[in-house]
């Protein structure tokens, strides 16, 4: 029996969606301690996903992808996490199941090579790098004559992005609200895609400046207030500015009230609806978790939760039955 525990994720903001000097995407991201997806998995004759889980399809694919012929996987889902919502859901589903059958029958690849036979990471690299080290990352995107396209990792079969910048997160306390609402998936976010891109090259400029000489100082320097800048601006330029008109009045509302209520900074994870706020003191960021959970309840529903950043990837642990 081998088990995995895998982490989500924030993506803070894709990095170009220009393409001009040669290459696209890019990606910036915080490994989360909570919440994790956790499966226990066995060789079996057949390949099954036992657990009510809107995840099981993508683990059953990727287990398939991976698995010797004529093997089999039985994957039990443990602990789930949220789909559709800017955790990372799918990479950590398909990089799990996909581990698992590496660990059962010993095929010895990397997280890498697991995660180009399972298709993730087309776009950005983050989720694969959550899983494969955790921590602060930054990636670098793919040569754009190769990909030749713009477009989400799900409709993309590039290999990750190489990871330039990988740090430990600091100490702060993370406010995670999860609306009872979907962000934009499947179809709908390919054709988001090619709406808005290319975009205008003095965005990704300036997306691309606020990280190296603000987010990234911040980070190595523990300058939380900084930082917190550094995601204000994100949600005002580049792709991520496009994320956030997508999202519904409510989630806004959250947003704006995490950034005047005690974080640093905030902002939507991925194409949302999670809202993510940094806070430094463990007390705010308690007070804030009430009255966010508060808003939430009164309108879509949902759950806030106080987590951390992760410095860690996913565990594999167990041995062949």
């Amino acid at each position: 029996m081998i088990n995995v525990v895998s982490p989500s994720r924030l993506h803070l903001t894709l990095i170009d969606l220009n393409a001009e000097i040669g290459r696209v995407d890019g990606g910036v991201g915080i490994t989360l301690e909570s919440p994790s997806l956790e499966i226990s998995a066995s060789e079996a004759d057949t390949v099954e996903v036992v657990g009510s889980s809107l995840l099981a399809g993508r683990m059953l694919k990727a287990a398939k992808a991976v698995l010797p012929p004529g093997k089999g996987v039985k994957i039990h889902i443990i602990r789930d996490l949220p789909d559709h919502v800017g955790l990372g859901s799918g990479t950590q589903a398909a990089l799990s199941a996909a581990a698992a059958v590496n660990e059962i029958y010993g095929l010895g690849k990397s997280v890498r090579e697991l995660a180009i036979a399972v298709g993730r990471g087309g776009t950005s690299g983050i989720g694969v790098a959550a899983f494969e080290k955790g921590g602060f990352l930054v990636d670098g995107g793919h040569r754009f004559k190769e990909k030749g396209a713009f477009s989400p990792s799900a409709a993309s079969r590039m290999p990750p992005g190489p990871v330039l910048f990988r740090g430990t997160f600091p100490d702060w306390n993370i406010v995670l609200a999860i609306p009872n609402t979907k962000g934009v998936h499947d179809a709908e976010e390919v054709d988001i895609f090619k709406k808005v891109c290319p975009i205008p090259l003095s965005e990704v400029q300036e997306i691309s400046h606020v990280i190296l000489m603000q987010m990234l100082p911040a980070l190595v320097e523990e300058d939380i207030e900084s930082f917190g800048r550094a995601i204000n601006h994100f949600q005002t330029a580049g792709f991520k500015k496009r994320e956030v008109e997508l999202q519904p009045g409510i989630v806004l509302d959250v947003m704006k009230y995490m950034q005047d209520n005690g974080a640093s900074g905030s902002g939507i994870s991925s194409f949302g609806p999670v809202v993510y706020g940094i806070v430094g003191s463990p007390g705010e960021a308690r007070n804030l978790q009430k009255e966010v959970q508060h808003m939430l309840d009164e309108s879509l529903g949902g759950e806030v939760l106080l987590t951390k950043g992760r410095n860690r990837g996913a565990e594999i642990f167990g041995g062949s039955d």
